[in-house]
């Protein structure tokens, strides 16, 4: 097969979040399948740089970056604009044999849809989490379903969604429900096989003797970092030796969280790294005793499987939909409330065999059954299914 992914950002702009990563597993494992597969996105990096390559070849993956139309208002409001990619796509679009968008409310979506239209392919989307229109520009949100979103939903040939919820979401918006698989995220076990040596992030940062809770992701106020702050907060100022590690790429919220910190008197106690990758971020993972996602929302957190790749325990808000992979499994589930999750801090970090329990089956868990080579197999079973419709 010939296939086209199309993603406002790759990588390496990991500062995005797990998707990037999540399209370059898929396509490095269908190239290795024997498929030829071309990756169509932006040159965004972060808020202000941009990656100078236009076109390169990444493990196999040809990818093609067109010129984002500003970087700041795209890491801001999550608008990318490429209007190279028109001229592209009107040329090169017929040349393949199936597409998959990433994403939902995106240009890039809208200018799929109108080519993969016009040239009569298949595609299949994958929202990515993005759905929702309870958070945020709600009008704006609604306003784009109602002039492009519907269509592009109902003449996808397939949607994958990432969470039992997001599979409801799509129904809410339309889809008919034999369009919709479920197929939840994965990482490359691969790259967790040999972890850093323990110490290496603690040697790094300076922290000798404290317990470290870690937080790794976007610091963004539907992260729900304030919580964190708070229900760590009283601990710390009752002699408790916890060190808060915060690393992410700011966006937007790391002044508010530096004021809360100085107002709790607890900011000597949090290590803020800025964003993380490859080793160290790993090795961060290795030398947390627990990694907490305290958000308002989330869908499917790759940064959790990554904990668990690292044998490291886990704890998320009952507002993650893979709350369920978590409860009593490999860490815990809490309300969205600052006491319950100090409760649960707290045992976690006085429970030694918990965590060590936890941490053995996370890694199990997330080799055996989110690896990305399995689900490289079943995505790949829906090209071959829509293809074999469509051509039929």
């Amino acid at each position: 097969m010939r296939i086209l992914q199309v993603i406002p950002y790759f990588i390496p702009a990991w500062g995005y979040g797990g998707p990037p990563a999540i399209v370059y597993n898929l396509s490095k494992e269908l190239v290795h399948g024997g498929h030829q597969v071309v990756v169509y996105t932006t040159d965004t990096l972060n808020a202000s740089d941009r990656i100078k390559e236009t076109e390169e070849t990444i493990d196999g993956i040809k990818v093609r970056r067109f010129r984002n139309v500003s970087n700041s208002i795209a890491y801001k409001h999550h608008l990318f604009l490429s209007p190279g990619m028109l001229f592209a796509a009107r040329k090169e679009l017929p040349s393949f044999d199936i597409i998959h968008v990433y994403e939902y409310r995106t240009f890039q979506n809208v200018l799929v849809h109108h080519y993969t239209k016009k040239y009569d392919i298949p595609y299949v989307s994958q929202a990515d989490g993005s759905l929702e229109t309870i958070f945020r520009k709600q009008r704006l949100k609604k306003t784009f379903d109602l002039f492009f979103g519907h269509r592009i939903i109902r003449d996808a040939s397939k949607l994958i969604a990432i969470t039992h919820a997001e599979v409801e979401q799509y129904k809410e918006l339309g889809a008919e429900d034999s369009k919709i698989v479920y197929i939840p995220n994965s990482i490359d076990f691969s790259e967790y096989e040999q972890l850093p040596r323990k110490g290496t992030f603690r040697g790094k940062y300076g922290i000798t003797k404290e317990k470290i809770i870690l937080f790794l992701g976007r610091i963004h106020k539907i992260k729900g970092l304030d919580i964190l702050l708070e229900a760590v907060a009283a601990p710390i100022k009752e002699g408790q030796k916890i060190r808060l590690v915060i690393a992410g790429p700011d966006y937007g919220y790391l002044d508010r969280l530096k004021k809360l910190a100085e107002k709790l008197r607890i900011d000597d106690r949090i290590t803020f790294t800025g964003f993380i990758f490859g080793a160290t971020k790993l090795a961060a993972y290795v030398d947390a005793d627990v990694y907490v996602l305290p958000s308002i929302y989330e869908t499917f957190p790759i940064t959790v499987l990554e904990a668990c790749a690292c044998a490291t325990p886990v704890i998320v808000t009952d507002r993650c939909q893979i709350a369920d992979l978590v409860r009593g499994n490999v860490g815990f589930v809490v309300p969205y409330d600052k006491d319950r999750l100090q409760d649960a801090i707290l045992n976690m970090l006085t429970d030694k065999q918990l965590r060590m329990k936890f941490g053995e089956r996370g890694r199990i868990l997330v080799r055996e059954r989110y690896n990305c080579s399995r689900r490289a197999e079943q995505i790949e079973a829906v090209y071959r299914e829509v293809l074999g419709g469509h051509r039929g």
